[in-house]
Parts: C-alpha cells; structure tokens; sequence
C-alpha cells in the first residue's frame, strides 16, 4: 500500500493579485494563515484555481518557494507541475522538490492533448525522474482529453504515481477506477458537489475550490465522513451544495476570487483572459454569501 498524501480538505489556493496584476505575496501570507487556522488539511499550490496557466515561470516557481516556506511542514504542500510541454512539467517538477514540497499534482496534457498510450509515457517520464508523491488532475473540461480507468490502472503501478484528483464528472468512471485500482491509487474529489458520493466509493477527500472560503466545512463534511457520522456529512454538505454550485457560475476562479474580495481577503482580480464576472452575476453571488452569512 501506498503513502497517503493527505486525508480530508486540500485546498486548490487562489494566487491573489495586486490591481495591476502582480501576485500580491502579503496577501498569499494571510491566505496561507487562515487555512492553517481553519483545519484546512493541504494546501495545493499554482493549480487552476491558482492562474497557473498565466504565471511565468519565474512567478510560478516564487509562488510555490513561497508557499512551501510559510507553511513549513505544518500540512503538506502540494505543488502544481503541469504542463502540455512533458519536458516543462518535469523541470517545475524539480523545482518544486529543490523547495521542499510534499507532493506534486500534474494535470493531463491540454490543447495538444494526448492518446492513453501518451498519457502513461507522460507522466512516467515525470515520476521517473523525481522522487515525489505524484498526484494525477483529470479534468477534461478544461484540457479536452480524460484518463480512462484501465490507463489509471497502469499508472497507479508507479510507486510514484500515488493518487489522482478526478473532476471527470462521472461516478461510473470513477467507480470502475477504484475497482481496478484499489490501495494503488488514492482517489480525490476534483469537483466540490461530488465530494460525498466519491468519499462514499473510497475516496480520501477532495482539492477543493469551495475551501477557498469555507475552509474548516469542508474539513469536517470529510472528517464527519471518516467519523462514521454520515448523517452529519451529508447534512453539512447538502447545506452548502447551492453555494458550492454558485462558485462555478463563471469560469474559475473568477466567482471565488470575487466571493473573496467581497468577504475582505482582499484577493484582486483574475488575469486576462478571465475578466470580471457582470453586475447581475456579482448581485447573484452576494445574495448567496449573505444567505450564508459570509458577508
């Protein structure tokens, strides 16, 4: 059996930003506090959620030193390395480990795509040549091409290759996975309203969006689960289901970043080409944090 990375809550962090675009490294600071004080588990940093795909390098690689430092060992940091560029995702890949980070979390090639057969080679050739818990991102949505359950199972042979975030959106899919797959491959919710039903086949958590502002919730619908006490999470969850489905009534993380500007984290804006959500849309995300009480 595999080392589990983490159980529970790991949050996919937004990368603040000044209003002139630069990552706003104070503001990273309070970010990283509050989840270290809100029971939050992991810390993913540079993911989607994190505008990984408009960070240079030099700023991709100063966002996760940065990160890794702050937390100091606390919970682990999951590092973001993904690329469509194999070559690229290896050498964020080394420089994630040369800071000290606990895992690395690599999304599916994107635009260029992949065959399974390029997928297996791809992320073998990265978990060959750094020795880091490697967790796989599978969100064809964004990247247009899906790891299948028998690829999975290939992988998940690589002592390396010790998990997977699946926001496939499909619990078929997903089930046959852990089926084929078992203690090989530790499964993470990749999308927050799946959460329950992925930690009801087996999974170990979920790398969260809505943990982004309701932090130690999300901590306890898993911890509940773990606790045997299904009634509570189901409850708990089922309570911040709407709020969890209104995170995503724009692209992300446009409406998280803009729920957190509205609870005071002072997160800035999104990068181009992500703009600013409309009025009505704003309007609609307020109400939804007042319902809550978040603001």
């Amino acid at each position: 059996m595999k080392k589990t990375v983490f159980t529970g809550s790991g949050v996919a962090i937004a990368t603040p930003m000044h209003e002139d675009g630069s990552v706003n490294f104070e503001c990273l600071d309070a970010l990283i506090d509050f989840h270290l004080e809100n029971k939050t588990d992991s810390i993913i940093s540079c993911g989607t959620t994190g505008e990984s795909a408009t960070l240079s390098h030099e700023e991709h690689c100063k966002v996760l030193e940065h990160t890794i430092r702050r937390v100091n060992k606390r919970i682990p940091v999951i590092a973001g390395v993904g690329s469509n560029d194999t070559a690229y995702s290896l050498e964020l890949a080394k420089e994630a480990a040369a800071y000290g980070a606990d895992a690395l979390l690599s999304v599916t090639p994107y635009y260029n795509k992949a065959s399974q057969a390029g997928l297996v080679k791809h992320f073998t050739y990265v978990a060959d040549r750094v020795d880091l818990p490697m967790i796989l991102y599978n969100v064809p949505s964004r990247t247009g091409c899906s790891i299948q359950p028998e690829t999975y199972l290939e992988l998940s042979k690589h002592p390396n290759i010790v998990a997977t975030k699946e926001a496939n959106g499909n619990i078929s899919a997903i089930a046959k996975t852990i089926a084929l797959c078992g203690d090989d491959l530790d499964i993470y919710s990749g999308n927050d309203d799946q959460v329950l039903p992925i930690l009801a086949l087996g999974g170990k958590g979920v790398i969260s969006v809505f943990a982004n502002i309701c932090p130690a919730e999300t901590h306890d619908i898993c911890e509940k689960f773990f606790q045997g006490d299904l009634a509570g999470s189901r409850e708990l969850f089922l309570k911040y289901l709407p709020l969890m489905e209104d995170l995503f009534m724009d692209v992300n993380p446009i409406p998280v970043k803009e729920a957190m500007n509205m609870m005071g984290m002072e997160c800035g804006p999104c990068r181009l080409p992500l703009c600013e959500m409309s009025p009505a849309a704003k309007e609609k995300l307020a109400a939804a944090l007042k319902k809550y009480g978040l603001i």
